[in-house]
């Protein structure tokens, strides 16, 4: 009985202690410059990209070109993806602002509904991407950073994971045209 619980208490702990470790988007609250998500993502953006497994190799590389638009809280994120395998690939996300830096996003390879958080200079994102591998599609969790540097650069970290294992990491970097 006391071993169980000992067993307890240990696995709490490592739970609080994960829990702890986690950026949370409020750590960002003072970071500057402030992210207005509808200003920067509005008019066309380049990104460049790479996604890395989990022990940190590049297993591709890729571009996108981005056309946003925004009538009043609802937002349209156009993506044409060109990868280093020369494959392609669109995504079209609907966004809605929701208020106190709250939104949702939607998508056709997108499982349900993305939810995020602005603050500061920062958006976080979760949502479940069906993702197609070798003629398999699987749910693939994101939790997806993004950090805005200046007016023109954003920097964006996901990590992937699947079942509660990490599968690896999207690192993107945005550029918005003048």
């Amino acid at each position: 009985m006391q071993r169980r619980h000992l067993i307890a208490a240990a696995a709490a702990a490592v739970a609080v202690l994960a829990g702890c470790a986690s950026p949370q988007i409020g750590d960002y609250r003072n970071e500057k410059p402030v992210l207005e998500l509808r200003s920067y993502f509005n008019g066309t953006l380049d990104a460049h990209g790479v996604f890395t497994d989990r022990w940190g190799k590049v297993v591709k590389r890729f571009t996108v070109r981005m056309q946003c638009s925004w009538q009043g809280k609802d937002g349209v994120l156009d993506e044409d993806f060109l990868y280093s395998d020369g494959s392609r690939q669109k995504r079209v996300w609907r966004l809605t602002e929701l208020g106190d830096g709250h939104f949702e996003g939607r998508a056709d390879d997108v499982v349900g509904v993305a939810h995020g958080q602005q603050m500061g200079n920062t958006f976080h994102w979760t949502y479940t991407l069906a993702l197609p591998v070798d003629g398999r599609v699987y749910e693939v969790q994101f939790d997806d950073w993004m950090y805005l540097v200046d007016g023109q650069v954003m920097l964006n970290r996901a990590e992937m994971r699947k079942f509660g294992i990490r599968l690896g990491d999207v690192t993107l970097s945005f550029t918005k045209r003048p």
